[in-house]
């Protein structure tokens, strides 16, 4: 480790104000670039990469390519390096003297050019030294794996994005074919089109490597602060190689202050046999310090990529932190995936896919936006993109988090897009399959860590199973309900607790309304007394999933809430009881349907009700009021609401309990009112009366709107006035007190007061000392502030 940070501290020492030296002796060589690359280098400056910030990571990349490539070749030819000597990169900032401009030096220690290498790597555009060292060990023995994705070319010219001028030096290490290698130097500014090549004044200083400086531009000089230059190789390339990555940092720090020891013997001297005693300092007494810039070197990439260790190796603690640094989280997260894969086109990878503790708010607001930012994709640990574009996650798991390091990838130019569709295609498959086994396998394994994701991702999971149709058989099993039996259930658990002659799923779906509503809904009543099981579904979505399903595992979803309900169990006593109840209710069942005809098709007898007299069904081939309620909150429903509305009506079917005393009386009105005499009408009407107000409480008790409200209401008021002997045409004191005299006049323009604010804090918070300052917002999220 010394020898290490010596020879780092040696490359730091060599200033490369030494390139400043007087040249003149020197021979230097001017080269052109080879044609149409001047204008080739502007449109790569301008155009190529969309964000500045990437230089570092292309020159890391870079020095990267240049270590592995001498770790390769010193396996058929040992000179090249001792095996022990340190392979790392090194960056640095420096400002000048003045403070108004300033130089990053970047170091490798890796395989170095020669004059002429430096000539044809970096003289020409997209001229990669490492395609050819590749295609010249093709075929030969070699048990290492390369790992590069590219070396100097269209990445070095990165650099100008930065630096007005940029001056590399490099020397190649010693080989057979170069015994005697010279440090040479390639010089070059953003405007010419020339460059120069020449050896280097100060000698052979670097053992062998690269060492890159780049004279900032004047609107770039933030780099300078360490603190980015770390933010920056912390996002693109802390994981970026397998050598340790310094960066040069100072801090202040207190350090003790040496007092000088004086005042001993000034006197004098002393008598041979006096003692000489000095003061102790005091316990509390603080020692004097001053505050001194001391420098270090910060290692960025200090233990390998947690995803390439093995899982066993790796704590739930360090899960914990990668996740937090990596997506800015500081909630821990519920569950995360840990695998080696392969893409099916050879292509292999890392990943570690995480289940976030929450959903995002916005998840469901935005219901179009479906791309996951999220996907970390790196190649050969160094990050890529987090946009897969068309590619991207679906919808319900757009949530996911994960981290994907592939071995290889088709990159385009600048490194910040893939060229290869059908890995992220196959991505996309391998990350959705190992999502859903991750949550089987918690399913599984710990039912009360699932009841925790399933608590934060139930109704994702319900999307997912509507919409993902190749995955859907997976899905559905994860999927949890609530019932009239228990807080949440599966499909598999509910058909395993069947009755004996069950072939259905009952379910009700009323989305907005709570569980413990549709637990008492008229439609469940008698199954729950039976002791039957069901599934009560209160969320937008069940509906559509119900739908999409239609069965499962051979058993049909039966709604509750429609006509023909069958529970599989009725015996041959049952039907001619049914049907000696038929006969009875005859005649009541024949005038309601004349009453009712303008709200539904039909009124039969119901086995469904227990307590209720009285309940509104949907047709078969009818809407229940819950897809009512969807079709409405849709642009088309609303447009269509005529049409719609007119085929509700028709199919919807009164059901009325036999066994209810409220029914039976009316029974008994219904046989007994007959005639043409005034108070036969008059009893007549009544119990239209009555009958308008069942009906219309069987719509409300069921679900459905009531077509005339205030109808209903004043039907209402008439039974309660009659029910408390009260006067039915007693009149009520309607008087108000009117509005003022119309003012015609335009009042005087009021000044605008700009001391005033569009929000305020409230009251009671003033007094608690609580202030609210409010910042205008773009629409980019960026606070707007005005210019001084």
């Amino acid at each position: 480790m010394r020898l290490l940070r010596q020879l780092v501290l040696t490359f730091v020492a060599i200033s490369p104000l030494a390139f400043g030296q007087d040249a003149s002796t020197i021979p230097t060589i001017k080269h052109s670039y080879q044609s149409d690359v001047v204008r080739l280098r502007k449109i790569v400056i301008n155009s190529l990469y969309s964000n500045r910030d990437v230089f570092l990571r292309e020159l890391i990349s870079n020095a990267n390519d240049a270590l592995e490539k001498l770790r390769i070749v010193s396996l058929t030819e040992k000179g090249v390096w001792d095996g022990t000597s340190p392979l790392n990169v090194t960056v640095k900032a420096e400002r000048d003297v003045t403070g108004k401009g300033g130089r990053i030096i970047i170091t490798d220690t890796g395989i170095g050019m020669s004059g002429e290498e430096l000539a044809t790597n970096l003289g020409t555009l997209a001229k990669s030294g490492t395609s050819d060292f590749l295609a010249r060990v093709e075929g030969e023995e070699s048990s290492a794996n390369s790992n590069l994705i590219g070396a100097f070319g269209v990445g070095f010219y990165s650099s100008f994005l930065v630096a007005d001028k940029v001056t590399v030096a490099s020397l190649p290490p010693k080989s057979s074919s170069n015994p005697n290698p010279v440090q040479s130097v390639f010089s070059s500014t953003a405007d010419e089109s020339s460059f120069e090549i020449y050896p280097d004044p100060r000698g052979n200083t670097l053992g062998h490597g690269t060492e890159i400086t780049l004279e900032l531009k004047a609107d770039a000089l933030d780099y300078l602060a360490p603190s980015n230059l770390m933010k920056l190789a912390h996002h693109h390339s802390s994981f970026s190689t397998a050598f340790p990555i310094y960066i040069w940092n100072e801090v202040e720090e207190d350090v003790p202050v040496e007092q000088d020891i004086g005042g001993v013997g000034e006197d004098g001297p002393q008598d041979e046999g006096e003692a000489i005693v000095e003061d102790a300092m005091p316990a509390d007494s603080v020692p004097n310090t001053k505050k001194v810039l001391v420098g270090r070197w910060e290692h960025i990439n200090s233990q390998p990529p947690l995803w390439m260790r093995d899982p066993k190796t790796v704590s739930d603690e360090e899960y914990h932190l990668l996740y937090q640094a990596t997506f800015k989280d500081s909630r821990k997260p519920l569950a995360w995936s840990h695998f080696t894969g392969d893409s099916g086109s050879g292509v292999s990878f890392r990943a570690i896919v995480y289940v976030p503790s929450y959903l995002d708010e916005t998840f469901f607001s935005k219901p179009l936006e479906s791309s996951s930012r999220d996907v970390k994709l790196l190649v050969k640990h160094v990050f890529i993109t987090s946009d897969l574009g068309a590619y991207g996650l679906p919808k319900w798991a757009s949530w996911v988090r994960v981290i994907i390091d592939a071995e290889d990838l088709p990159l385009n130019v600048s490194r910040e897009m893939l060229q290869s569709s059908a890995f992220l295609k196959q991505i996309r498959g391998i990350i959705i399959r190992r999502l859903i086994q991750l949550f089987t396998k918690i399913s599984e394994e710990d039912p009360e860590k699932f009841a925790e994701i399933s608590k934060v991702y139930r109704t994702v999971l319900k999307l997912g199973a509507a919409e993902d149709e190749k995955n859907r058989g997976k899905i559905v099993p994860l999927l949890r309900f609530d019932s009239n039996q228990r807080n949440a259930t599966s499909l598999d658990d509910y058909i395993k607790n069947k009755k004996q002659g069950q072939k259905q799923i009952f379910y009700l779906a009323d989305m907005g309304k709570p569980v413990s509503h549709l637990a008492g809904s008229v439609f469940v009543e008698k199954l729950d007394a039976r002791g039957y099981e069901v599934l009560l579904l209160n969320e937008p979505l069940d509906e559509i999933l119900v739908q999409t399903l239609r069965t499962w595992k051979a058993f049909k979803f039966q709604d509750v809430a429609k006509a023909g309900l069958d529970f599989g169990d009725d015996t041959e006593e049952d039907k001619e009881a049914m049907a000696e109840l038929r006969e009875k209710y005859a005649p009541l069942l024949e005038w309601l349907k004349v009453e009712a005809q303008e709200v539904v098709r039909d009124v039969v007898l119901s086995h469904r009700l227990v307590t209720s007299p009285c309940a509104v069904v949907a047709d078969n081939n009818g809407l229940t009021a819950n897809i009512q309620k969807l079709i409405s909150a849709t642009s088309r429903g609303g447009e269509r609401e005529d049409l719609m509305q007119a085929m509700m009506k028709k199919q919807k079917v009164l059901e009325v309990n036999p066994r209810s005393p409220l029914i039976e009386g009316l029974l008994r009105r219904v046989e007994t009112t007959a005639g043409d005499d005034e108070d036969t009408n008059r009893d007549l009407e009544e119990l239209r009366e009555v009958a308008s107000i069942l009906i219309d409480s069987a719509l409300v008790r069921s679900g459905f709107e009531v077509a005339d409200s205030n109808k209903f209401l004043s039907r209402v008021d008439r039974v309660l006035r009659r029910s408390l002997g009260v006067s039915e045409t007693a009149p009520t004191d309607d008087t108000v007190k009117p509005a003022p005299p119309v003012d015609p006049e335009i009042p005087d323009e009021v000044l605008e007061d700009h001391g005033q604010k569009f929000f305020s804090t409230p009251e009671w918070l003033e007094e608690q000392g609580v202030e609210i300052e409010v910042e205008e917002i773009d629409d980019q999220g960026n606070a707007v502030h005005d210019e001084l």
